[in-house]
């Protein structure tokens, strides 16, 4: 299954980049993470990029993919938001401003609550 990522931020492209390189450093979601190009833009000279594609499978990725989405989320400085967004078109957002204030509890069972989601997804289209 592979799920999507798009980053609303002042700056998305570069906080697309970011979420990127923090992603492709596990060896769980390594050769799984690509960037998605979007169409450019009237006078641009190319391609931008909005989103990211993680494919999920079996071996964690669902729970690395959760778990670095949100230590990330949390160390931006601005308001940013990150929807993830299945195949069935079913969608979660994740923001700054509902993760920030979380305790160490909250977090764990966030990413338990959506990489559990993730998971059983993976394994009904496996």
């Amino acid at each position: 299954m592979e799920v999507a990522v798009v980053v609303d931020a002042s700056d998305r492209a570069d906080e697309v980049r970011s979420l990127h390189e923090w992603l492709v450093v596990d060896h769980r979601l390594r050769g799984r993470v690509r960037l998605v190009p979007s169409p450019p833009k009237a006078g641009s000279l190319g391609a931008g990029t909005d989103a990211l594609a993680v494919a999920l499978g079996p071996g964690g990725a669902a729970t690395a993919l959760v778990t670095i989405l949100i230590s990330w989320i949390r160390r931006r400085t601005g308001n940013v938001t990150a929807r993830l967004t299945k195949p069935d078109g079913t969608s979660v957002e994740l923001s700054t401003t509902n993760t920030r204030e979380l305790t160490a509890a909250e977090v764990r069972a966030m990413i338990a609550a959506l990489a559990g989601d993730l998971d059983g997804d993976v394994g009904d289209s496996s």
